[in-house]
């Protein structure tokens, strides 16, 4: 509250309000001992004299109480940083948990990356592998449907028939198949193998030593690993067999015994 002094020369007053009434901003600590006019002749509140010395004597008390009361007021701000810093270190923990569970997610998101790569890899190879199979089948097929012909222009060949331009055709026809991987095979001499020979006759020979194609009737066509016809032949079979017993005897009663 204001207070005020009477002097000889008139009365002084000091405001020692600590809120501005017009700003409503709190004082300094200083700000209540000025003071707030003069009435009277004109000298100022402060003059020295007996009203000045009361007057300042009147001041610093209040400056006093007011710093006083601004201690106590400021006590429990104190407390409230106390408690901000106490949360603040109650949370230092989970904050640096945190950067373990980010390496955690970062884990399992490389894991994850990792094998939707592996299954990616695995998966070209697989259409990879059959494509090739398919691009594989549908060549076979063509080839196996044009083997007739390659017969007949081996037939015409055989007969001196093949010339001019059928020969010129004949020609291209074969180096287009060559080109697609079809192989020919079957030559006299060669040793029999049920699985790419096809035997159509059956004899023996004193001449040979294992079971030899002594005739092509029809060569064998493959693509690569795959068999489109075999060759069709006649096998010779060696006359005496292994512990040297004659073959030929067998052979004769298997074939009147049928």
């Amino acid at each position: 509250m204001p207070a005020s002094e009477e002097t000889g020369s008139g009365p002084v007053i000091h405001d020692h309000r600590r809120i501005d009434p017009v700003t409503g901003q709190v004082r300094g600590k200083h700000a209540a001992s000025k003071p707030a006019g003069t009435t009277g002749a004109g000298r100022p509140a402060g003059a020295s004299g007996p009203a000045g010395a009361a007057g300042t004597s009147s001041s610093g008390n209040a400056a006093g109480a007011a710093d006083a009361k601004g201690g106590q007021d400021e006590a429990p701000g104190g407390d409230a940083a106390e408690e901000v810093l106490e949360g603040t270190v109650e949370e230092t923990p989970a904050a640096s948990q945190q950067p373990s569970d980010t390496e955690t997610r970062l884990a399992e998101r490389t894991a994850d990356l990792q094998r939707l790569q592996a299954e990616y890899a695995n998966y070209r190879k697989r259409v990879d592998r059959d494509r090739a199979a398919v691009r594989e089948q549908a060549v076979a097929t063509v080839l196996t449907g044009l083997l007739p012909v390659l017969d007949a222009i081996d037939q015409a060949r055989e007969h001196g028939e093949l010339s001019g331009g059928f020969k010129s055709v004949a020609d291209s026809l074969q180096s287009a198949m060559g080109k697609l991987g079809l192989v020919a095979y079957g030559e006299k001499g060669d040793a029999f193998d049920p699985k790419i020979h096809e035997a159509l006759t059956h004899t023996y020979s004193p001449d040979v030593t294992e079971d030899t194609c002594i005739e092509i009737f029809q060569p064998g066509y493959k693509v690569g690993d795959r068999i489109l016809r075999p060759a069709r032949v006649a096998v010779a079979a060696p006359v005496t067999g292994p512990d040297g017993s004659s073959n030929e005897a067998g052979w004769s009663s298997d074939e009147e015994g049928n």
